[in-house]
C-alpha cells in the first residue's frame, strides 16, 4: 500500500481507543457516535448520507446501536460484496489499577507503564518501540482502523473501483454479541433492497501468537464454534448425620468434571487442528442457605470449542457421559457404604439409587404425558415471565426454565438433565468444497504470498477464540437445528437467533487481523509494524482478489 495509509490508520486507532467503550456501558452508544463521525468525514459520505447509518439494538437497555456502511462501487455495475465486521467494545479498565485514567491514552499510557512491574517479555516489546499500549488497541480498534482507513482510501477515487463493501461497526462483542445478531437482518435487508451477492465476511479482529515464542503470522480461514453443554443435578437431601441416607449432587458434578474437565477425548480435530477440551465455567450446589442438610440440586456447565460437532452430537456425548458419570457415582458410594456398614458392624443392604441421564427435551416429553400439550404454552409464559426479574442473566434464566419444568413432574427421584445454556457459536469450516470457499482460500493465500514482509505468515482453518464471525452462517441440518431449540430451555425468549438469516448467508469467513499480545490485559499491545503497514495490504488484497474473480 503506501506509508501515507498506514499513518492514517495509525491515526484512526489512536482515535477509537481516545473513546472508552466497555462492554455493557452508555460508553459503546459514544463510541458508535465516534465511529459515525469518522466516516461521514469521507467525501464520500457527504455526497452518499444514506449509505452510512445506525440500527439501534433492539430492546437494548444502553439504547446501543450499530453503524453500518456501504460503498459501493462506480467502475461498472457488479452484484459481488464483501462484508466486513469490527467491534468496537472492549473488556473494562479495572486492571489498570491506578493507571485507569491512561488506558485509553496511548502516547502517555507507555511511559506510566515504566513505573509498575512488568515481565520480562513486556519491558522488551517495549524497548523495541515496535509496539504501542492501551485499552482496545489490539483487541479490536486497530482492526477496525484498517476497515475504515481502506474504505476512505478507496472512496477516493470511488470511479475505479468495481464491486462492493458493507461494514458494520457492532457492539456488545464482548458480551453476547446483539451488536452483530442486530447486523445479520440487515445483511439480509441489504442483499434484498441492492441485489448484493455476499462472497465472504472479513474480520480483522485481533491476532496472537498461539504459544510462548511462536514466530508465526496467523491467517484464519474459518472460526471455531461453542455450546455450553450443561448438567442439572437432582440427587436427595438428607441430613449430614444420616448421610447415606441423600444423594449428593456435588458428589455427581464433581464425578462429570473429572471425566470431563480438559479431557481431550471431547476435542474437535479438522484438518490436524484440535479444539481446546472442554472446561467448567460454573459448578455449584443450588442450596441458597447454610444448614445441616445437604443440597438436592447443583448446577455445572461446561465451555465446548467445535470444530465439526453439532448440538446434536454434543448432546448425545453429554447425556451418554453423564449416565457414565452417574452410574459411577452410584457404585462408588455403594462401595463405601459396604465398608462402613462392615467397620461398623451393620448389616449391608444396596443403597436405592439408580443412574438416569435424560436431556431436557426428553424430561418436557415425560412432563406433557402428566400436563398435556398445554405444557409448551406454560414453559413459554414461564420464561417471559423471568424475563422481567432482572436478578438474573441469560444463564441464570434458562436453568430456572429447567428447574420449573422438573418441579410439575410427578418424578422426585435423582435425575441428570443435560441441556444447553446460552450463547451458542456456530463454527465455520471453510472446507474449500464450494466456489465461494474456494475464492476466498485462494483470495487470502494470493495476498499473503504477494504480500512483502519480513514476518512468516501463516493460514489456519479455525479462528481458536470465539468471535462474532460464528452468525454469518448456521447448520443446514434440521436435526442439528432442531436439537439446538428442543434442548435450549427458553430459546426464542430468554435467547434467540436469526437461525433462518444466518443459514441464508451462508458465508465463508476469515478473521485476518492486527497483531499484537496480551488481550484482556493491562499489557494489552499491539505491534504497529505488521498491524498498521502489512495488514492493510494483505486485507486490500484479499478483498480485491474476492471482487474480481
Amino acid at each position: 500500500m503506501n506509508a501515507e495509509l498506514s499513518k492514517r490508520i495509525k491515526e484512526i486507532a489512536v482515535a477509537l481507543v481516545s473513546q472508552k467503550s466497555i462492554v455493557e456501558t452508555y460508553d459503546e452508544v459514544t463510541m458508535s457516535d465516534k465511529v459515525y463521525e469518522l466516516m461521514s468525514e469521507m467525501d464520500y459520505y457527504k455526497e452518499h448520507p444514506d449509505k452510512l447509518y445506525f440500527v439501534p439494538v433492539k430492546d437494548d437497555p444502553w439504547n446501543r446501536k450499530i453503524v453500518v456502511a456501504v460503498m459501493t462501487g462506480e467502475k461498472k455495475p457488479s452484484d459481488k460484496t464483501v462484508v466486513f465486521i469490527g467491534h468496537t467494545d472492549t473488556v473494562g479498565i479495572s486492571d489498570y489499577g491506578n493507571l485507569a485514567e491512561y488506558a485509553t491514552r496511548p502516547d502517555e499510557l507507555i511511559d506510566k507503564l515504566k513505573e509498575v512491574s512488568l515481565t520480562q517479555e513486556v519491558k522488551d516489546d517495549m524497548a523495541s518501540g515496535k509496539y504501542m499500549f492501551g485499552r482496545g488497541i489490539f483487541d479490536m480498534k486497530s482492526g477496525d482502523a484498517n476497515i475504515i482507513g481502506i474504505m476512505e482510501y478507496i472512496s477516493k477515487d470511488i470511479k475505479n473501483f468495481e464491486g462492493n463493501i458493507v461494514f458494520a461497526a457492532v457492539c456488545d462483542e464482548e458480551g453476547n454479541s446483539q451488536g452483530m445478531l442486530t447486523f445479520v437482518p440487515e445483511l439480509i435487508r441489504l442483499k434484498e433492497k441492492f441485489g448484493f451477492d455476499y462472497q465472504a465476511m472479513l474480520d480483522p479482529d485481533y491476532i496472537a501468537p498461539a504459544y510462548p515464542g511462536d514466530p508465526n503470522v496467523y491467517q484464519y480461514i474459518g472460526t471455531v464454534g461453542k455450546l455450553m453443554p450443561t448438567f442439572y443435578i437432582v440427587g436427595k437431601e438428607t441430613h449430614v448425620g444420616e448421610s447415606f441416607s441423600g444423594l449428593d449432587p456435588n458428589q455427581i458434578a464433581a464425578e462429570i468434571t473429572r471425566r470431563v474437565n480438559l479431557n481431550p477425548e471431547f476435542s474437535d480435530v479438522v484438518e490436524g487442528e484440535v479444539t481446546l477440551p472442554p472446561i467448567t465455567l460454573k459448578q455449584r450446589d443450588l442450596k441458597p442457605e447454610y444448614s445441616v442438610q445437604i443440597a438436592s440440586k447443583a448446577i455445572l456447565f461446561f465451555n465446548y470449542a467445535t470444530h465439526s460437532s453439532t448440538p446434536a452430537d454434543v448432546m448425545n456425548k453429554m447425556v451418554e457421559t453423564g449416565q457414565e458419570c452417574f452410574e459411577n457415582v452410584v457404585a462408588a458410594l455403594n462401595e463405601r457404604y459396604e465398608k462402613f456398614c462392615h467397620m461398623s458392624g451393620r448389616d449391608y443392604k444396596a443403597l436405592p439409587w439408580k443412574a438416569r441421564t435424560m436431556s431436557f427435551d426428553s424430561l418436557v416429553s415425560e412432563v406433557r404425558k402428566e400436563i398435556g400439550d398445554g405444557l409448551d404454552d406454560m414453559i413459554k409464559a414461564y420464561a417471559k415471565d423471568i424475563m422481567k426479574d432482572s436478578r438474573y442473566d441469560a444463564r441464570d434464566k434458562t436453568m430456572k426454565v429447567v428447574e420449573y419444568v422438573h418441579s410439575l413432574w410427578s418424578d422426585k427421584n435423582p435425575v441428570l438433565i443435560v441441556y444447553l445454556t446460552p450463547p451458542y457459536y456456530p463454527h465455520i469450516y471453510v472446507e474449500g468444497t464450494s466456489p465461494k470457499e474456494k475464492v476466498l482460500i485462494d483470495a487470502v493465500n494470493y495476498a499473503v504470498t504477494t504480500t512483502k514482509s519480513d514476518y512468516k505468515l501463516m493460514q489456519k482453518k479455525f479462528l481458536p477464540c470465539i468471535s462474532d464471525l460464528s452468525y454469518a452462517a448456521a447448520p443446514k441440518e434440521p436435526q442439528a437445528i432442531e436439537a439446538l431449540k428442543q434442548n435450549m430451555p427458553g430459546f426464542g425468549v430468554i435467547y434467540d437467533l436469526p437461525i433462518e438469516e444466518m443459514q441464508e448467508l451462508d458465508l465463508p469467513v476469515a478473521d485476518i487481523g492486527a497483531y499484537g499480545k496480551d488481550a484482556h490485559q493491562f499489557t494489552e499491545r499491539v505491534e504497529t509494524v505488521y498491524s498498521y503497514e502489512v495488514l492493510p495490504e494483505i486485507l486490500y488484497k484479499t478483498m480485491m482478489h474476492i471482487l474480481q474473480q
